[in-house]
């Protein structure tokens, strides 16, 4: 009936285990006069099992083959950092009193570096569940690389009835399913509860039947019988697809007055309610934030277990297998051989950029990636690296919002150099997973090509117009729109050495291939590309209208309007360069901004914007340019009107 490190004595031991989870979570959220107890109340019978489970070592958070826990609902933030304190990572009680509080490392939804011991910010419901799946799909490519033997880890999720209903999980968990991921665990606190009342009020379905059509094992415990709860966790590790324990849980468990109730689910329990609860399971009443050394000692088990499964670890590991992680961990850019474009006129840069990710590819073994079904298009395909997870292409399949996150995972994992692809204009599908990516600096890729009205009959509903300005306005994001392929190489020179994640803005039209251009004035965002003595007005562009920018120029000077060209491939590095470098650019010259998208963002630098002023329509790309003022002839135009001239 018991397995063997359950025995009946035990049991109430892992009761008090649970039960001073609980109430740390209640204070951390009393403490803080805000936060969910909820969600923390619930699981922490399931938390005090994993805890007998789990493999890490809090003394090196990094160890690359520790077991990775994602909890998909930040809301039960209260829940992890209990449980890193308990752990023995570098939480302490006083940490855990700040929990909320400015400039604390107890945050309201957790957050990766900020926190140790925390692996990915989670950010919006479902998005831990596929970045549950790009760990556990970043820990089957390790076994590719490294062996088995080296990467054998296993992939915790916990997450609840939001997850599941967030669209993104749907997509996450067909990929899983698909790939037949046994590495990964996920845990649904299925408590029935939502911030409105019952789950009944907008989900109905058949959970364990939808995972079951995705391929996944299926088990379900009684989240609250420690017997269960182990049992499916033995059982889920010895599963040869991904599993998922439906683990039904009572909200705010043993907060007497409020269990079960959706009102513990945001708000704190009330002081009151919390001594009355303490002092129904006997614990001191009047006590905050209290741990007896036996529960300590329990919990610290993980650190000692941890510890000695990494030395055992650690001492089997080849000279050329530390080398390998060695250099997986730090890669050798200086090993890249970019192509030479001296012999193409013109080339689309989607194209370009499709020669750059190969030569990094062959250069760099983490670097890994793949598109939503559009790799033809992306120009993404990796040529003889196989598919995964034999090989480095990701076929993500029709998917932007997993494919954003499992992204997320895979830069997290500590191996790899990961990148995605798609249409830019879909890159609305992983605004949030763009979005928490640039919060955690995680260092990966976007490519999204098809970037402007160029893209031509499709129409308005596959023309990117307010993307460039959206994504430009996300903090730590480099947005990359290179002009031609030179320029792509510098840029991609730029962001592979990025603290950040970095967006490659292409065209799916052929433009002209310019002169090289060295890395250094691509670092400063923008660079004088034409310039000319004594300067009346400066056209500045980037990506596809720069060559036509350079016609105008060429245009205006004909006319005797002394003209300079900027080329801005990078407005975030643009814009924090200090004043003397912009005034550099743009002198006393007025300014005018050309850029098939909104372009708005423009007006700190131009005195006038050539931007789009709607959507765009289902033509040919050159006749929409035309139509839209993107022409040598226009800029005159432009030009002249703002120099004032008739």
């Amino acid at each position: 009936m018991y397995p063997p490190f359950i025995q009946p004595d035990d049991l109430l031991m892992l009761e008090k285990m649970s039960n001073t989870i609980r109430f740390l979570c209640a204070d951390m959220v009393q403490s803080a006069n805000s936060g969910h107890p909820g969600a923390p109340m619930g699981l922490a019978d399931i938390a005090c099992i994993l805890s007998l489970h789990i493999n890490v070592n809090p003394k090196d958070p990094d160890w690359i083959n520790r077991d990775r826990l994602v909890f998909s609902g930040g809301h039960a933030s209260a829940l992890v950092y209990s449980l890193l304190h308990l752990w023995g990572f570098d939480l302490d009680l006083e940490d855990l009193k700040s929990f909320r509080k400015f400039g604390s490392k107890t945050p309201g939804h957790p957050e990766f570096g900020h926190t140790e011991g925390v692996e990915i910010t989670t950010g919006p419901l479902g998005q831990g569940v596929a970045n549950a799946v790009g760990f556990a799909m970043g820990a089957k490519y390790a076994q590719k690389i490294l062996g088995k033997e080296v990467i054998n880890h296993k992939v915790y999720c916990f997450c609840g009835d939001g997850d599941l209903q967030e669209g993104i999980s749907y997509e996450a968990s067909s990929i899983a399913g698909h790939h037949k991921l046994d590495n990964l665990i996920v845990i649904y606190d299925s408590n029935a509860i939502t911030i409105e009342g019952g789950l009944d009020v907008a989900m109905s379905e058949d959970v364990s039947q939808r995972f079951i059509a995705q391929g996944w094992k299926v088990l379900k415990c009684n989240g609250h019988d420690f017997v269960s709860i182990n049992n499916a966790f033995i059982d889920a590790k010895k599963s040869d697809k991904p599993t998922i324990i439906i683990a039904n849980t009572r909200i705010a468990k043993n907060a007497i007055g409020l269990e079960g109730s959706h009102k513990s689910h945001g708000s704190p329990l009330g002081e009151e309610i919390i001594k009355v609860s303490k002092k129904a399971l006997g614990f001191d009443e009047n006590a905050t934030f209290a741990i007896s050394s036996d529960v300590k000692i329990r919990f610290l088990n993980v650190l000692e277990r941890g510890e000695l499964a990494q030395k055992i670890w650690s001492d089997e590991l080849t000279e050329d297998i530390k080398a390998k992680i060695c250099d997986l961990k730090n890669p050798h850019f200086a090993n890249i051989s970019y192509p030479d474009f001296s012999s193409s006129v013109s080339l689309a840069t989607r194209v370009s950029n499709g020669k750059i990710l190969n030569a990094i590819s062959q250069a760099l073994e983490g670097f890994i990636g793949g598109s939503a079904d559009l790799a033809p298009s992306n120009n993404t395909h990796l040529e003889g690296e196989g598919d995964f997870p034999n090989g480095k292409n990701l076929h993500f399949g029709i998917r932007e919002h997993a494919m954003g996150a499992i992204n997320n995972a895979l830069a997290n994992y500590g191996l790899f150099l990961p990148f995605c692809a798609t249409f830019f204009v879909f890159s609305d599908y992983m605004s949030a997973s763009i979005r928490v990516a640039s919060i955690m600096k995680a260092r990966l890729f976007y490519i999204f090509t098809h970037d402007s009205i160029g893209v031509g009959e499709d129409g308005a509903t596959h023309q990117p117009i307010e993307q460039l300005t959206h994504l430009r306005a996300i903090p730590n994001l480099c947005v990359f729109r290179p002009a031609d392929a030179y320029e792509n190489i510098a840029c991609w020179q730029i962001a592979l050495k990025a603290n950040g994640p970095s967006a490659f803005i292409l065209s799916r039209q052929n433009l002209p291939v310019l002169n090289p251009i060295v890395e250094a004035k691509v670092a400063k965002g923008g660079y004088i590309l034409r310039d000319t003595p004594s300067a009346k007005i400066t056209l500045l562009a980037s990506g596809s209208e720069v060559h036509i920018a350079l016609e105008g120029a060429k245009k205006l000077e004909e006319e005797g309007i002394r003209t300079r060209v900027v080329s801005v491939p990078c407005y975030d590095l643009l814009i924090s360069q200090d004043k003397e470098y912009i005034s550099s650019l743009f002198g006393d010259t007025k300014v005018l901004a050309i850029e098939a998208s909104r372009g708005i963002e423009w007006y700190i630098f131009a005195d006038d914007v050539l931007g789009m002023e709607g959507f765009g329509s289902s033509a040919k790309g050159d006749e929409l340019f035309k139509h839209y003022g993107f022409s040598p002839e226009n800029i005159i135009i432009r030009a002249k009107a703002l120099l004032g001239y008739s």
